[in-house]
């Protein structure tokens, strides 16, 4: 079992009392931090090799691609195999796949078709990734701590999402792109690392018809949709994952084309989101020992949506950091808000299956989000992008919320399922 080291109970910081989740989460912030870089890079380097804001976000969905396909099969994989494993092999893949595109990058001879090839393995070694780091947690911090874990999660990424960026832009400035994929490939060393020193606490193996991939996944899909407030919740975080956060393709092309910066504006402007984003994930860890609160899961989406449609105004730099500042700090409270509610809804049999199911909604939704705003912006500017994308979260969530009105979801209570004896 692993070890606990000392501190007071419903602190923001509680769950690094558990000695193998405070391994695990500084491996995993050194980790983030390289991929942050790589973020920065790979779009940057994406659109000066192309000129197109519809190329940069084809390179972005590819990435995404494999999720969207594979992540309902994914969820049965780990719910059958050991996710210590399993992690030592998506880790060891991204570290190999990062550090070909490195050389590729080094040598001069990379093309856009190698950022295509380099973007679809990712995606298929992150369709098992982010499931299984997701359903880790518990085994790491036990039932009484997962939502402060969860929190706790949020805030490494989005301080690497401060730091990383910030690094990336004056990397980039000043040695180019390709250090930036030569540290992300350095990186992932610090969570294989980890893995050797993490003991998990020891969790009810579950127990799936072998050769029945399609009906464990239908059973894992009916434990879903038979929970009436996870499965509209579920719907919210697809609209909002899917058209909320293009950043990625949106804030390069706006950085250019509307603020007239060069890299280390942009490396910047994408740290000022990743600031709001932190104290979000900070604000969540604060609070965890409520439980997730429904007013977020509704609430938080309209919000996000609204300040998201005043991005495109903004022509001032420090203006559109501030505003990006906001849209991120409203979001990372819905995410983290949503994934505490899908564990404790989730009993331990379902837990892989269920996090796929999350990891599906919000990540592997994201080429519909990147298509869709990388046309517009292509057409009509980032700016437009930001509105359009907004006014899309807003109309899809009026029928969701019709549903959850009828329904009486909406109705008072937190909407918190309470942890059965099994640690669910």
């Amino acid at each position: 079992m692993t070890q606990r080291i000392g501190g007071p109970v419903g602190n923001p910081f509680a769950a690094l009392r558990h000695k193998s989740f405070l391994f695990y989460w500084i491996g995993m912030a050194v980790s983030t931090t390289g991929t942050w870089m790589q973020n920065i890079a790979q779009p940057w380097l994406a659109y000066r090799l192309t000129n197109s804001p519809f190329l940069l976000s084809l390179v972005s969905a590819m990435q995404y691609v494999p999720v969207l396909l594979f992540s309902l099969a994914a969820g049965v994989l780990i719910d059958r195999y050991n996710k210590k494993s399993l992690l030592f092999m998506t880790q060891t893949a991204s570290l190999l796949i990062t550090l070909i595109t490195a050389v590729l990058s080094l040598f001069g001879v990379i093309r856009f078709w190698h950022l295509m090839v380099m973007s679809t393995l990712l995606g298929i070694v992150n369709t098992i990734d982010m499931p299984v780091r997701q359903a880790f947690v518990i085994e790491l911090v036990g039932k009484e701590d997962l939502t402060n874990g969860i929190a706790l999660n949020s805030v490494q990424f989005n301080f690497s999402r401060i730091i990383g960026p910030a690094v990336a832009g004056i990397v980039m400035a000043r040695w180019g792109v390709t250090t930036c994929f030569f540290v992300n490939a350095v990186s992932f060393g610090a969570v294989i690392v980890s893995l050797f020193l993490i003991k998990p606490y020891s969790v009810e193996k579950t127990q799936l018809q072998r050769g029945r991939l399609f009906a464990n996944i239908a059973d894992g899909l009916g434990f879903i949709y038979h929970d009436r407030y996870l499965f509209i919740t579920f719907l919210i975080l697809a609209v909002t994952g899917t058209f909320a956060m293009n950043f990625n393709v949106l804030v390069p092309v706006f950085a250019i084309q509307t603020l007239h910066q060069q890299e280390m504006g942009f490396g910047l402007l994408m740290s000022f989101a990743g600031v709001g984003a932190l104290t979000g994930a900070l604000t969540v860890a604060s609070l965890s020992q409520g439980g997730p609160k429904k007013a977020i899961i509704f609430a938080f989406p309209v919000i996000v949506a609204v300040i998201l449609m005043s991005v495109g105004w903004m022509t001032a730099y420090t203006l559109a950091g501030l505003i990006l500042a906001l849209v991120s700090f409203f979001f990372m409270i819905f995410m983290a808000s949503a994934n505490a509610t899908f564990q404790m809804h989730a009993r331990q049999e379902y837990r892989g299956r269920v996090m796929s199911v999350y990891t599906l909604v919000f990540v592997g939704t994201t080429p519909l989000g990147n298509l869709f705003s990388g046309a517009i912006a292509d057409r009509f500017g980032a700016g437009a992008a930001f509105a359009a994308c907004g006014a899309a979260v807003l109309l899809l969530l009026v029928p969701i919320y019709i549903i959850a009105l009828h329904q009486g979801i909406l109705a008072s209570g937190s909407g918190r399922r309470p942890f059965d004896g099994n640690g669910q």
